[in-house]
């Protein structure tokens, strides 16, 4: 699913592509508005629509309330975990509110900067029911509980890896429940992107939109552009989930059980880290249609950072790199262009003599282009050979947390957001200008020349909400193309 950038990206690459071959051919052609956020834990039901029911011990059966009633209400409180730098706070009624990482970029602070981002429920007979438990924290890094009410145990502890292992454990077998609420938090700006599921593959389900569906699951969670919380099931699980226009995705588990289980992960999005937390969380990275492209150019850029610690250079050397490999295929078009542009006064005769006979002036054209060995399409090929690399560099700077906050020099402080000063944007159009002046046409009207003479504008104007990272890729690669077009052209004459 695009988002606005991607839309533009795609726009962009589409316009030029489209005005490109007509002119060779024919004369050549973030989130969502949020919900209101609050700061208490949301619940749902069995049936995804009634109102959720909370514990509530004098309204269970007599027999039920004498054996298992608490001397004491208990009250809501938060519990700890901690290990090494990581942290997860979760309170005694199944909330998870605070996480933190210590590679990520923030710390989730739900308790008093946004909605809590999962909750637990246990399905009874009174309903889905918010359980309250007595809890006991047994070292930094464990807590138990019981809720003597409905006999139901629960135990949490952080691994070492940062995964928070989860377990609730009954003589009774019960239905589950998960909400995972992705309302903007303050602490990311607002920028959730999108729930993530994984079935046979990673589905995306756009925040705020009403939707449902079931299957086998083996992680679900909330995607917060760079960051990733999901919980993990230890086997593929049957499940039905739901999302909603509050910012919800309650998640059903429709299969009763004594036990279950899985793990809390808050990451950031190091596809490196993901790879080493197993699971397949590594395809919480999407790198698209592209990503046999995008996965190797990551590897170019991080194999480069380790030698030259600055990922705008990284990415310029990546670009020539590409542009060297792909040179070969690209010689022959270079090659039948300059032949298009010896050919220039020949057609502009052609299109004199039968300007009142426009299938004769085409057949002419055609003969020409024949008996010279030129092909008018010519000057599409090293855009069509590029755009793949485009949309594959576009995929990881947009999905690629080792990015995020990675300056170049100068104005540009971080290669993942647009450049402040739209320097680059206007040196890409230049670049842009320059070659097509280089690029052979047949002759075309001044009304067909201006709208060509704009093209690089537009597409500067289009680029410039884009990642710093992309315009730089485009303007170097331009540039190299340049030098590549006149080295074969002063070899031609």
């Amino acid at each position: 699913m695009f988002n606005q950038d991607q839309k533009r990206a795609f726009i962009a690459v589409l316009l030029s592509g489209i005005v490109l071959f007509g002119w060779q051919y024919y004369f050549a052609q973030k989130a969502p508005a949020p919900a209101a956020v609050t700061t208490q834990p949301v619940a749902t039901t069995t049936d995804l629509k009634e109102q959720p029911k909370t514990e509530n011990p004098a309204t269970l059966s007599a027999g039920t309330a004498a054996a298992a009633t608490p001397a004491a209400p208990i009250t809501i409180q938060p519990f700890t975990l901690k290990r090494d730098q990581y942290e997860f706070t979760l309170t005694n009624d199944l909330t998870v509110t605070d996480m933190k990482n210590p590679n990520s970029v923030f710390d989730f602070k739900s308790l008093t900067d946004s909605p809590a981002p999962l909750k637990l429920q246990v399905v009874t007979d009174y309903g889905a029911t918010d359980l309250l438990f007595q809890m006991e924290q047994q070292g930094p890094n464990k807590i138990v509980g019981t809720n003597q009410n409905f006999g139901v145990t629960f135990e949490a502890f952080i691994k070492e890896n940062g995964r928070v292992h989860v377990k609730l454990s009954s003589p009774k077998e019960f239905k589950y429940r998960l909400i995972f609420d992705a309302r903007p938090m303050k602490s990311d700006s607002g920028q959730i992107r999108h729930f993530s599921v994984l079935t046979k593959d990673v589905k995306t389900i756009e925040v705020s939109k009403d939707k449902e569906n079931d299957g086998n699951v083996n992680w679900m969670g909330t995607d917060y552009n760079f960051h990733l919380f999901a919980f993990v099931f230890p086997k593929e699980t049957p499940a039905r989930y739901k999302t909603t226009e509050a910012g919800q995705m309650l998640v059903e588990i429709p299969n009763a059980s004594k036990e279950f289980s899985g793990d809390l992960v808050f990451t950031k999005k190091n596809y490196d880290e993901l790879i080493a937390l197993g699971d397949n969380l590594k395809l919480a990275v999407d790198f698209g249609f592209f990503a046999i492209l995008a996965v190797p150019m990551l590897r170019a850029l991080q194999f480069i950072y380790k030698f030259i610690p600055n990922y705008g250079l990284a990415i310029i050397l990546v670009t020539i790199l590409i542009r060297l490999i792909t040179f070969p295929l690209q010689y022959k078009s270079f090659k039948s262009m300059k032949k298009m542009q010896t050919i220039q006064p020949e057609l502009a005769k052609i299109k004199e003599k039968f300007k009142d006979e426009p299938q004769k002036m085409q057949k002419e054209t055609m003969d020409l282009f024949k008996k010279a060995g030129a092909n008018p399409l010519s000057g599409c090929l090293p855009l069509l050979l590029q755009m793949p690399f485009f949309f594959a560099i576009y995929r990881v700077l947009y999905s690629a947390v080792e990015l995020v906050g990675a300056p170049f020099y100068g104005w540009i402080h971080d290669l993942s957001l647009h450049d402040p000063f739209y320097v680059l944007p206007l040196l890409m159009a230049g670049a842009m200008f320059a070659q097509q002046k280089m690029t052979p046409t047949t002759t075309m009207d001044p009304t067909q020349a201006k709208i060509m003479l704009f093209m690089p504008v537009i597409f500067a104007f289009i680029m410039k909400g884009l990642p710093a990272g992309l315009v730089l890729y485009i303007f170097v690669s331009t540039t190299v193309g340049i030098f590549q077009q006149m080295i074969v052209y002063k070899m031609a004459d």
